[in-house]
């Protein structure tokens, strides 16, 4: 009996292994759920400053990414601002979190200034991240997450 189970053993790995190469390429894989992010053509419309609240778009976003969780997602961008100090960091939708007809979410990379002025020093000790939770739900019909700051904008699809 137990050459038996070594041989369907040896016999159902293969097949596996097989099966495993059309899940790595399916929507089943939550790596291929949403691509990598690429910068959009056209950077924010919105000039820094018309927050209501007196936060800024943050200068430049430098990584977005999409991370399955159980029941949603969560979407998180680093930001750049021009020097340290900058704080609370938020994505805030422009469509309170719906997309637009063509399946799109749009994000603005908000942050407040510094109260006093700050050096610029590195750019890794500048970095902000914001993140923000989504049901699965709410991303049934998105198909293109854009997350924007003063300079440009990444954008991640399905």
């Amino acid at each position: 009996m137990n050459r038996r189970a070594a041989l369907l053993a040896t016999l159902a790995f293969p097949l596996a292994a097989a099966g495993c190469g059309r899940i790595r390429e399916s929507r089943l894989n939550p790596f291929n759920w949403f691509g990598r992010a690429r910068r959009e053509k056209q950077a924010a419309v919105l000039k820094p400053n018309e927050a209501a609240d007196g936060r800024f778009l943050v200068r430049e976003v430098t990584e977005l990414k999409v991370e399955k969780t159980q029941g949603g997602a969560i979407i998180r961008a680093t930001g750049l601002p021009p020097s340290q100090g900058w704080w609370e960091a938020e994505l805030v939708s422009e469509t309170r979190g719906r997309p637009d007809e063509d399946g799109t979410l749009t994000y603005r990379f908000l942050v407040f200034p510094p109260l006093k002025p700050t050096p610029a020093s590195t750019p890794r000790s500048r970095q902000l991240t914001a993140a923000v939770h989504l049901s699965d739900i709410r991303l049934e019909t998105v198909r293109k997450i854009v997350v924007q700051g003063e300079t440009n904008a990444l954008s991640t699809g399905r």
